[in-house]
């Protein structure tokens, strides 16, 4: 593993994951899986349809995961914050 990949769900991260935090560490699985640090011209399209759609997994992972432990308080305040923006 990537270890330079961190854990984005709470409470490791104390509030959620930017979608800036969710593109690097998919960034970083796509250098790692390829060894490519950045693609040459001909491999670009392919490396950041990766990156996206990593991503886009990522995303719909931290979104679906319940942590158990979490206060009410917590979760509330987060379903609201996702609410306004």
């Amino acid at each position: 593993m990537c270890r330079s990949i961190k854990t984005l769900r709470p409470p490791v991260l104390p509030e959620e994951a930017t979608e800036e935090d969710i593109r690097a560490a998919a960034l970083q699985y796509v250098r790692k899986v390829s060894g490519f640090r950045a693609p040459a011209a001909h491999n670009r399209e392919v490396f950041e349809r990766a990156v996206d759609a990593i991503a886009e997994a990522t995303a719909e992972l931290l979104d679906g995961l319940e942590v158990r432990g979490q206060s009410a308080a917590t979760a509330r305040a987060g379903a609201e914050a996702e609410a306004v923006s």
